[in-house]
């Protein structure tokens, strides 16, 4: 197996869908999962097959036979010689279990193991995890799944619970086959974050990638080879992976599942880093989920960008298309969208009001600001005013913001500001009156500047005094369990405050946390993880804006203060989503320090923040966003655009109804894209599909098949715990997770699960009151590395080519059989269950499971034990599959039906896009005219993919005779 496994992973799921290529069943073409296959004279289970570039088919197997039981390997059909097992030569033994356990134990595997055909769109997960089962958060998958490629935006606002949507859209690809490999990307700061909500909630282990976790798996690795194929589902940080020079390479020589970008606005920009790592995992994926509250930035070309990674066909001019052209890419939802509102109840409270808490300045501060108001300010502002040129004119606003977050942050910015004088001086070398004269002057301004602020201290810093107050009236203290948010723009601010603010408030130093971008990737999610603990000593974390986006703080806190505001409404929402989210239980509760002075024409804090922040709280209150209020859609923009024009001497609400006004020659309208863009008020809920199965529920089967399959392990349970000592094989299963959990509570030497959702929601709440987020008790799912390991335990226990039979309450014998048919990308399009009788003179084919029903297959049945010769029925086997094979070549035809119908949508839109993007092209180069049409046919043949192809696949499972 080794050259098999060194050659996957040279080229592992290296397949170009329009490249793929047939071969004969013998010659080791598709083969659906749970096939059973002999390679090298032993047998193996088929996991997953997928087409590769110049091998055939990459066959995922895992052991069955006596020396290769339980390893696991990778096989390539166009190099190794595998050989199909035949239905029509299936061995029947009886099944001496008790109530026939292997038997029903075996066809309930089977059932976990078939992926849903492709033509399922309906959802097939929901109920089953560990979270409340909320509607809207069910439609991003519903809408994923109405597309043959799942790729959508989920453009919903802050707070909504983007994460459990993704979550649900993941287990939902894993369910049908699609979700084995995948790739999630995110900012740094939230990666444990990620990882912990998949794990705790779906039971869907990621392996976490930051520093930590490939440091460990490089060393584990030979050099030079691909990180991304020790583990098959990971999650990194987007700044760690957009290293094109590091990792371009691996990425290029993967094909994902699913791949999954959190905080996709940051992917806007063609030449940025983070855009062409997006670009080429895009071409390497089969879905692709996007997730961004703020999902553009106002700019139509820019918005088109995201949406052709998601489909590149969508878009045929990125200047000027509709809402309607792209709905089955996206959806939008904010808090006061009717079905959010009656869906939330109690589980996301109204946030309280937004308070301006004004401080007048000291004198110390009131004479910086107559410095700046005098010596930086004054004059045309557009010109640069006294002290700095026209091409330097926005300086003096970096001073005065960074003096309306701290003096210590106007200090190191003049300190920053006068190296780069000096290091422009030693540059010029030939002396230049003018320059020199310029630059002196700047110089001698920042050095008075700096010395009147480092003059301030604590005790004459009103805003700090102010935050001591503020802290006090909320309650915080060493023995009160209030816990606070604090902001601020600036490191040096945060850097003060957290060394100031213990002795201040008579806390110990530890009680106080500091977290800003500098910090490193482990840092940065142990503050996270840390201030979600219920026992964590933190009272007051001081962060900035790296904690407002995407960051969890509300579980353990209800309470914002900004002690310096940015100026975007965008990012003031941002920050305040922090515990304004679902799942918070307290009202959330904000204040903004206000620094007021009383020198004439100062530019205090009245001038700007505080109308902004009085701003975004009437635009969260009435629309449920305030990401439209200035109709920049972007941060930077909103900060860039009030500068200017404040140096044009517009006031704030000017400045904003000037930003609104829409340019001329800009048809594109956000607002059309980005109102509450979603399902009525009053739409059904998302449809579920039926999940047949012979044991009751989950719980019931795992623990069946540990009664069948759980020799050795001290399995220990009673009616919410079950607990046992995992098996080496279980064990890699679960190294996903971290090393940390593991380690803590000793989940190698004992595994502990439960079924019952009360008390696995009462051991993560629990975990937060110690010292990991992390619950000692998992929560079994259909998705947990327990069942897919029972499912595998379970499956490879029926010998090679064999098949049971059972007593049932039937008339004549009935024989169960699978047949599946695929497309030429491996996924499932025909799966049918079929209880074939009549034989063999008038074969019928009915529907397994209304069979079984009849004929009490179940928990209850009893084996005699006395089955009698089986002969008769060994003859009747190729009859049975060749009935069974008729009537599944008739069901392909209803099946085709049904994927030409998925069909026709997408290949129209295609047609379209192209005919307008060639319209659009008449005067341009053959090379752009070639690429629509190249990008055009590379749709067509991914679409033509889709189609049945093939021969089918045929197992017999089992058969039911009657008692005499």
């Amino acid at each position: 197996m080794a050259e098999n496994e060194d050659r996957a992973e040279s080229q592992d799921q290296a397949r170009n869908p329009d490249q793929g290529r047939s071969h004969p069943r013998t010659g080791g073409g598709h083969f659906a999962p749970g096939a059973r296959v002999v390679v090298r004279d032993a047998e193996w289970m088929v996991r997953t097959s997928t087409p590769t570039e110049n091998d055939g088919h990459l066959l995922r197997a895992v052991g069955v036979s006596e020396f290769v039981r339980g390893e696991e390997a990778l096989f390539f059909t166009g190099i190794e010689s595998i050989e199909p097992l035949r239905p029509e030569e299936t061995t029947l033994v009886h099944d001496s279990s008790s109530g026939y356990a292997e038997s029903r134990l075996y066809l309930e595997s089977v059932l976990r193991r078939t992926p849903l055909p492709q033509s399922e769109r309906r959802l097939a997960t929901t109920g089953g995890f560990l979270l409340d089962n909320k509607v809207y958060q069910q439609r991003p998958a519903e809408l994923a799944l109405k597309a043959l490629r799942p790729r959508i935006l989920i453009a919903d606002v802050v707070g909504l619970g983007k994460t459990l949507e993704i979550g649900l859209i993941l287990a939902e690809l894993i369910r049908r086959g699609r979700g084995e490999r995948i790739l999630v990307v995110t900012p740094q700061q939230v990666l444990e974050q990620f990882q912990q909500e998949l794990w705790t909630r779906f039971a869907i282990p990621l392996v976490r990638l930051d520093s930590v976790g490939l440091e460990r798996i490089q060393r584990d690795i030979p050099a030079g080879r691909n990180p991304f194929l020790f583990f098959k589902r990971a999650i990194i940080s987007i700044d760690t992976l957009k290293n094109q020079g590091k990792y371009g390479q691996h990425l290029r020589s993967m094909h994902w599942d699913a791949v999954v970008i959190d905080e996709s606005h940051n992917l806007v920009n063609e030449n940025n880093l983070r855009n062409k790592l997006a670009r080429v995992l895009a071409q390497h994926t089969d879905a692709m989920i996007l997730a961004s509250a703020t999902p553009h930035n106002g700019d139509s070309a820019s918005f088109a960008q995201l949406v052709n990674l998601l489909d590149p066909a969508a878009i045929a001019d990125p200047a000027e298309y509709t809402a309607e052209q792209i709905a089955h890419l996206y959806i939008r939802r904010t808090k006061v969208h009717p079905e959010v509102r009656a869906d939330m109840g109690d589980k996301w409270p109204d946030r309280g009001p937004s308070i301006p808490v004004r401080v007048a300045a000291t004198p110390a501060e009131e004479d910086v600001f107559a410095e700046l108001t005098r010596v930086w300010l004054a004059g045309d502002a557009r010109e640069g005013g006294p002290v700095v040129g026209r091409s330097n004119r926005l300086f003096p606003y970096t001073l005065l913001k960074a003096f309306l977050s701290s003096h210590r942050a106007l200090s190191a910015t003049a300190a920053n500001r006068l190296k780069t004088l000096e290091r422009k001086r030693a540059a010029t070398p030939a002396a230049d009156p003018a320059h020199d004269e310029a630059v002196e002057r700047e110089r001698a301004a920042l050095v008075e500047l700096k010395r009147r602020a480092d003059k301030i201290d604590a005790s004459s810093s009103a805003k700090f005094q102010g935050l001591l107050a503020q802290l006090k009236e909320i309650g915080v203290s060493g023995t009160s369990p209030t816990r606070a948010v604090v902001f601020s723009e600036s490191v040096p601010t945060l850097t003060w405050l957290h060394d100031e603010l213990p002795k201040a408030l008579g806390l110990k130093p530890d009680q106080v946390a500091l977290m800003h971008g500098g910090m490193s990737d482990t840092e940065q999610q142990r503050v996270i993880a840390d201030f979600a603990l219920t026992d964590s000593r933190v009272r007051v974390l001081v962060t900035g804006d790296v904690a407002s986006e995407g960051v969890n703080l509300h579980r353990q806190c209800h309470h914002i203060v900004h002690y310096d505001l940015p100026w975007s409404l965008i990012r003031i929402e941002q920050r305040n989503g922090r515990i304004d989210r679902y799942g918070q239980e307290h009202e959330p509760q904000f204040r903004a320090l206000i620094l007021a002075s009383s020198v004439d024409g100062a530019k205090d804090d009245t001038t700007v923040a505080e109308k902004l922040l009085d701003k975004e709280a009437k635009a969260h209150r009435n629309l449920g966003t305030a990401e439209a209020e200035t109709g920049l859609y972007s941060a930077k923009k909103e900060e860039d655009r009030l500068v200017l024009d404040l140096l044009e001497g517009r006031t704030v609400e000017e400045s904003i109804e000037a930003s609104r006004t829409k340019v001329e020659d800009d048809p594109w309208d956000p607002d059309a894209f980005f109102g509450d863009f979603g399902v009525d008020d009053g739409t059904a809920p998302p449809e579920t599909a039926p999940t047949p199965r012979l044991f009751d529920d989950t719980e019931q089967f795992v623990r069946a098949a540990l009664d069948t399959v759980g020799d050795g392990l001290d399995l220990s349970q009673d009616d919410k715990l079950l607990a046992f000592t995992p098996p080496e094989d279980l064990k890699q299963r679960l190294k996903a997770l971290p090393a940390g959990y593991l380690k803590d509570h000793k989940v190698m030497e004992r595994l502990k699960v439960t079924f019952d959702r009360g008390h696995a929601q009462a051991r993560l709440d629990q975990a937060r009151s110690t010292k990991t987020t992390w619950p000692d008790t998992g929560y079994v799912t259909d998705l947990h590395p327990l069942v897919e390991w029972l499912v595998d335990k379970v499956q490879v226990r029926t010998p090679r080519g064999h098949a049971h039979v059972l007593v049932g309450q039937v008339d004549e014998p009935v024989f169960l059989v699978q047949g599946t048919y695929s497309n030429a990308l491996g996924q499932p399009t025909v799966v049918e269950w079929m209880a074939v009788s009549g034989l063999p003179g008038g074969p019928r084919v009915e529907d397994m499971f209304e069979v079984l029903e009849r004929a009490g297959v179940g928990p209850h049945m009893v084996n005699t034990g006395r089955g009698g010769d089986l002969s008769a029925l060994q003859a009747l086997v190729p009859d049975a599959v060749r009935a069974a094979d008729e009537h599944l070549k008739l069901r392909r035809q209803e099946y085709e039906e049904r994927i030409k119908a998925d069909l026709a949508e997408p290949e129209r839109r295609v047609q379209k896009w192209e005919q307008l993007a060639l319209s659009g092209l008449e005067n341009s180069t053959q090379d752009k005219r070639r690429q629509v049409r190249d990008t055009a046919d590379e749709q067509r043949r991914l679409l033509e993919k889709m189609r049945t192809a093939g021969e089918p696949l045929l197992r017999v499972l089992a058969v039911v005779k009657g008692a005499n």
